[in-house]
C-alpha cells in the first residue's frame, strides 16, 4: 500500500483539506468551546504612525490562546511595549473565554520576557538551534 502512495508539493486547496480533515478528527473526539480560529492580531505603532511591533495571536476552538508572534523593534525594547502588547492580546482572549495562553520562544529571543510575565516553562528541545534551546510556555489566564 505505502509503496503506491506518493508525496505531492500543497496548493491552497491542498492545505485546506489538511487542516479541514485534522480539526475534524479533533472535534469528533473532543467538542469545541468556541469557533474554530479567532485571530487577535495587532501592530503598534508610536505617535508618529511608525510601526514598532506587534503580535500575532489567537484562540483556538478550545479556548486556548495561541501566541505565535510577539515582536518589538529593537530601539523600543525594555521600554514595556512588549508588555503592553502581551497584557492587551490576553485581556480580549480572556474576555472572548479563553483559558490558558500557550507560546514558544527561543533562548536568545525573550525566555526571560515570558517568565517576568508570569509564563511557566513546561518543555524545551536542548541544541536547537545549534548552542540554544527552544523553550515552550503556558500560562493560565483563568484559575480553575
Amino acid at each position: 500500500m505505502i509503496n503506491k502512495i506518493k508525496l505531492i508539493p500543497c496548493g491552497k486547496e491542498s492545505i485546506n483539506k489538511i487542516i479541514d480533515g485534522i480539526n475534524q478528527y479533533n472535534l469528533d473526539r473532543v467538542p469545541a468551546l468556541s469557533n474554530i480560529w479567532t485571530p487577535l492580531e495587532y501592530i503598534a505603532k508610536n505617535e508618529n504612525d511608525d510601526e514598532i511591533g506587534g503580535i500575532l495571536a489567537g484562540i483556538g476552538y478550545w479556548n486556548g490562546l495561541e501566541i505565535n508572534i510577539l515582536w518589538v523593534k529593537d530601539e523600543y525594547r525594555k521600554k514595556g511595549i512588549g508588555t503592553h502588547i502581551l497584557k492587551y492580546v490576553e485581556d480580549i482572549a480572556k474576555e472572548k473565554g479563553a483559558t490558558v495562553a500557550m507560546l514558544d520562544t527561543f533562548d536568545f529571543q525573550a525566555e526571560e520576557f515570558y517568565l517576568k510575565n508570569g509564563y511557566k516553562p513546561i518543555g524545551e528541545i536542548k541544541d536547537f538551534p545549534n548552542g540554544h534551546r527552544r523553550i515552550y510556555f503556558s500560562k493560565r489566564l483563568v484559575l480553575i
